[in-house]
């Protein structure tokens, strides 16, 4: 299996201009950690919550970009990045799930409606343990 997703694992988005930024996992139920930090599920895409800004955002898709581009007569201009989720995290464990929502692996990755892929660049953990 491949090493699990936790909080503070560093993503980066392939339409982003900015640095790797941190995941933030938040548990849902009792806490499952691994490294002392909580695990991250597929479902952990809400913007801003679990998935940070990464700096400008560079896709000529973004309505924002669009209107930037279009107010400098045709110079593409680059926005500040609010990521727009479009589905889970894929493809997340096929065997460990958490309160029935597979846990978060590396080698996932989640699309942005702005045509950007978000990828783990380091995971954090490999090993989980249950905590009460």
């Amino acid at each position: 299996m491949p090493p699990l997703v936790v909080n503070a694992a560093m993503l980066s988005c392939t339409m982003g201009l900015g640095p790797p930024m941190p995941l933030t996992a938040v548990p849902n139920g009792p806490p499952v950690t691994a490294g002392g930090q909580p695990v991250a599920t597929i479902a952990d895409t809400i913007p801003m919550a679990n998935i940070p800004m990464f700096g400008m955002c560079n896709s000529p898709t973004n309505p924002a970009v669009i209107a930037a581009t279009s107010a400098a007569l045709g110079v593409h201009t680059p926005m500040p990045c609010v990521p727009v989720p479009t589905g889970p995290w894929a493809p997340g464990s096929a065997k460990v799930v958490l309160g029935g929502v597979p846990v978060l692996t590396a080698g996932s990755t989640c699309q942005c409606a702005w045509l950007g892929t978000i990828s783990i660049g380091m995971p954090g953990q490999a090993t989980a343990n249950t905590t009460g």
